[in-house]
This record gives C-alpha cells, sequence and structure tokens, in this order.
C-alpha cells in the first residue's frame, strides 16, 4: 500500500514557501503522494473550514511539480461543475506534462450550496454535469480534434493538444460516498476516494457497492484509494469516540492494517482536523508523519500486515 499527504493550500499559514517544505519534506520521508485541494469561491460556509488564503490546485501543484523529483501530485478532488471542462481538460494535460506524468486527477461532485450560488450554477445538477463533464474529457483526451454534444457542455472542431503524457489521461480518483460516486467512480474512474468513511461502513456497505456496481455495469472495480484523517494521541481511545487514524500509535497502526486488508491500494493521510489556527505550527504534525512513515508504513510498499 502506497501512502501520501495531504497538503495545505489554504489557512493562514499557506504560503508558496510552506507548500514546498511539506511537498519535499513528504518526499524526503518516502511518501508517494501529496494532494490538494480545490475551492472556487470562498463563500462563508467554505471560509469556516477552509479559510483565504486559498490557492488554485492546478498552480499549486504546476508550482510544486518543478520543485520535486519523485513524489506524485494530485487533487483531493477538483469541483468537477465549477470549470469548463475544455479548460480543465486542458489544464489536467498541461499539468501531467510539466510533472512529468506524475500527477492524478481526483475530482468530487461538491457539497457548499453556497458556492455553487456565488458561480450561478445549478447545485441539483452537480452529479449530472459531473458525469458529463468527465465524459466529454475523455473525448478531449483521446482525439487531437474533438466534438462532443451533451446537455451542459457542446464543442465542435476543437484542437486539443497537449495530449496528457499519460495515456490516456492521469488516473481520475472520484470522491464521494453516495451510491452515486460510487458508481462515477465504476462508470469513469480509476479510483474510489472516499474521505473520512468509517471502517465498518466501508466494510459492510462501501466496498461491497463498488464491487456490485462494477459487476452490473460489467466493468473492473476500481482501485480503492481512501483519505483518512491522521492525529495520534499520547493514549488509547475508546473505539467508539474515534475516528479511524484517530487514536493512540498501536490504534492508527491497526487502522491502516485494515485499510489495506480492504484492499487500499493507496491512503492518503489528513492532519488537518478543521482547525485552521492549528495550521499555523506545522511541527505536530510533521512529527505524527515521521512517526507514520518510520514505524508504521514500510515507504517501499510491503504489507503492514
Amino acid at each position: 500500500m502506497k501512502a501520501g499527504v495531504n497538503l495545505f493550500n489554504f489557512g493562514p499559514a499557506a504560503s508558496p514557501e510552506s507548500l514546498v517544505r511539506w511537498t519535499t519534506f513528504a518526499e524526503s520521508l518516502g511518501y508517494h503522494l501529496a494532494m490538494a485541494c480545490d475551492h472556487v469561491a470562498v463563500t462563508r460556509d467554505i471560509g469556516a473550514r477552509y479559510p483565504a488564503p486559498l490557492y488554485d490546485p492546478f498552480t499549486t501543484l504546476s508550482w510544486l511539480a518543478g520543485k520535486t523529483e519523485k513524489i506524485t501530485l494530485g487533487t483531493t478532488v477538483i469541483i468537477l461543475p465549477y470549470r469548463d471542462p475544455m479548460l480543465t481538460a486542458r489544464m489536467v494535460a498541461s499539468l501531467d506534462q510539466f510533472s512529468g506524468g506524475r500527477f492524478i486527477f481526483g475530482i468530487g461532485a461538491g457539497w457548499s450550496t453556497l458556492e455553487f450560488e456565488a458561480l450561478d450554477l445549478p447545485f441539483n445538477r452537480r452529479g449530472a454535469m459531473t458525469d458529463e463533464y468527465l465524459a466529454a474529457m475523455k473525448v478531449l483526451w483521446s482525439q487531437s480534434v474533438a466534438s462532443f454534444e451533451g446537455e451542459f457542455t457542446s464543442f465542435k472542431e476543437v484542437s486539443t493538444a497537449p495530449a496528457p503524457r499519460q495515456n490516456p489521461h492521469p488516473p481520475i480518483w472520484v470522491g464521494g460516498a453516495s451510491d452515486a460516486a460510487i458508481k462515477r467512480a465504476v462508470v469513469h474512474g480509476d479510483a474510489w476516494h472516499p474521505m473520512d468513511a468509517k471502517l465498518d461502513w466501508l466494510r459492510d456497505h462501501g466496498m461491497p457497492s463498488l464491487r456490485r456496481f462494477a459487476d452490473e455495469a460489467g466493468k473492473p472495480t476500481p482501485a480503492f484509494s481512501p483519505r483518512v484523517k491522521l492525529q495520534i494521541t499520547a493514549r488509547s481511545l475508546p473505539d467508539d469516540q474515534r475516528k479511524p487514524g484517530v487514536g493512540s500509535l498501536e490504534q492508527v497502526r491497526d487502522d491502516l492494517g485494515a485499510f489495506e486488508d480492504l484492499g487500499a491500494e493507496y491512503i492518503l493521510l489528513d492532519t488537518y482536523m478543521d482547525d485552521p489556527e492549528a495550521t499555523l505550527t506545522h511541527e505536530p504534525a510533521w512529527a505524527m508523519l515521521t512517526s507514520i512513515a518510520e514505524s508504521v508504513l514500510d515507504l517501499g510498499g510491503e504489507s503492514l500486515r
């Protein structure tokens, strides 16, 4: 199982310098992946969790591609309805080229009604827009001159170069825990990327649904690549009072092993506990990531078990 780090491209401590420090730190420990989040309009609900400054993920990751050598870069997740799919397809292809094929395209349908309103977009059609935009982008990535006719986007004889470096496109990770999101991962994705999901829900509903929808569609089951909160505590916590990834080092080790037993190919560790002021100091998060890298994860790829 490969492991990654969720970056803070938002909040009071975010800056080009801090983002480089975070990413090169993760690369030096052997983490395989660094990912950044996406919002376009910092409305009051967004600002409460992800306050400004909020650095655009495409620009941020392009900057980091030139500052790193090995670590894969990605988005967790691009909110697909917010941008014209022709623009998004071109930015993805450009970033994949600039990074030397070190890019993972995580996508989602979005959750903030206020942000959709600020962008004058229909919140209740976000799922349909996401599905159509993914289909349109795959056409753009697969043809040198592309045409598409849909409900939300249409274009004719558009020259598409540059193509992505990865063929036919970078891996698509689909976020979300609804049945619609899981089906989207099957139809359009290379991996399912749920965030902060409980292990028993994944075991009893999420993973069986992923396999069932794949069987019904006659498609291979996508990879499983979850994002997990990480907070190491001095003492063990009662299991009914904690999330996976939160607890003593031994509890976290068991949690990560359980994710691997469920089939996780990647796991993205997120040290952000919804307190923007806590991001002003990086050292506690770095200490946790160091402990995980050195005493829990074998970043050479061996099993945790």
